[in-house]
């Protein structure tokens, strides 16, 4: 019972730190990385505007920024989107989409979307699939990594247990060294 109870409050304290964007030593708990300079896993999600599915290969010709975050509507979480909208003209004049994905219902990320003006897509990942494709999943929940994936469906980069605040820049920077 006890060992019990000490998972459940460590998820739930590994969930609120991560949402706050301030566990970045959590990586470690997710599951195993993807290969660099392999196929990025391929996947197909519901996104927040309700038209049907979003696939990877969708997006063949550009490079992908595929972040994963925890929940909608929590601060880090909020920063990290804020910051990848702020940015959007810098990705685009790199053609580069940026897709977010986490837990989250479709309904939640298209409330998230209106509330905070964000113009790329959400996808829902509701069985966490995907996320742990991506050894980005952690008890119910996605954590805060980011996968960049050049045109021609190759993962370049892995980013684990990102800064919010800082991240987008990051991203850039490097999408600057890859192109």
């Amino acid at each position: 019972m006890l060992p019990r109870l000490l998972t459940g409050l460590f998820t739930i304290g590994l969930a609120f730190l991560l949402s706050w964007g301030i566990a970045p030593a959590a990586i470690a708990l997710g599951g195993p990385q993807p290969s660099l300079n392999q196929p990025a896993p391929e996947f197909s999600l519901p996104t927040n505007t309700g038209e049907g599915a979003i696939a990877l290969s969708d997006y063949r010709g550009q490079w992908v920024t595929l972040y994963f975050y925890p929940k909608d509507f929590t601060p880090g979480c909020t920063l990290e989107a804020r910051r990848f909208q702020q940015d959007l003209p810098k990705y685009q004049a790199r053609n580069t989409q940026i897709l977010g994905v986490s837990v989250d219902t479709v309904d939640s990320h298209r409330e998230f979307c209106d509330s905070e003006g964000l113009r790329f897509p959400l996808l829902a990942d509701t069985n966490g699939a995907v996320s742990k494709a991506y050894g980005s999943y952690l008890t119910g929940m996605s954590l805060r990594h980011t996968y960049l994936i050049d045109p021609e469906g190759t993962l370049r980069k892995i980013f684990l247990g990102v800064r919010p605040a800082i991240h987008s820049t990051e991203v850039l920077a490097q999408l600057d060294e890859l192109i």
